[in-house]
């Protein structure tokens, strides 16, 4: 799946053709930080997306619609990004962390990563590259135990 982020007017395109108008949108030293409403959703007002590029990582979280629910956990995908003067692209290459509160991590979609593999849907280099970036990043959160403190360590000192 690619996604196609035009930073100028702040919008997110999918490969349906459906486009999102993103609430926030701007550049930072570490990546991309995007935010977009989701009125369908019943549970979630908001999506927060942050993209690292230099990690080959998409970092997204929903907000809850109310503010006494408890934040859902935070998913790493990994993904291959493009960045242009306008725009970001982001290939979704299928495999990803979800981390719970205090930096319990989990892999996830590994099903849909191996049919994608099996079927050449995915090449092979890019399953390699996942493998790695998604393997490193769960290593790396074990160890920091928290997700704040891992992007601390990578060098991003916003708070997540």
């Amino acid at each position: 799946m690619v996604e196609v982020i035009d930073v100028f007017s702040s919008q997110r395109r999918h490969p349906s053709g459906f486009v999102h108008q993103l609430e926030v949108c701007h550049v930072e030293r570490w990546g991309l930080a995007v935010e977009c409403p989701t009125p369908d959703a019943p549970d979630h007002a908001a999506e927060i997306t942050w993209l690292l590029p230099d990690l080959g990582l998409r970092l997204t979280r929903y907000r809850p619609r109310s503010r006494h629910s408890r934040p859902g956990p935070s998913t790493l995908t990994a993904v291959r990004i493009e960045r242009e003067t306008r725009s970001w692209t982001t290939t979704d290459l299928l495999l990803g962390l979800e981390v719970q509160d205090r930096g319990r991590a989990r892999i996830t979609h590994a099903a849909e990563f191996a049919t994608a593999v099996a079927t050449g849907a995915l090449r092979l280099s890019e399953a390699d590259y996942a493998l790695h970036t998604v393997h490193r990043t769960l290593d790396e959160i074990t160890r920091h135990r928290d997700l704040n403190q891992w992007l601390a360590h990578r060098g991003i000192f916003d708070i997540w």
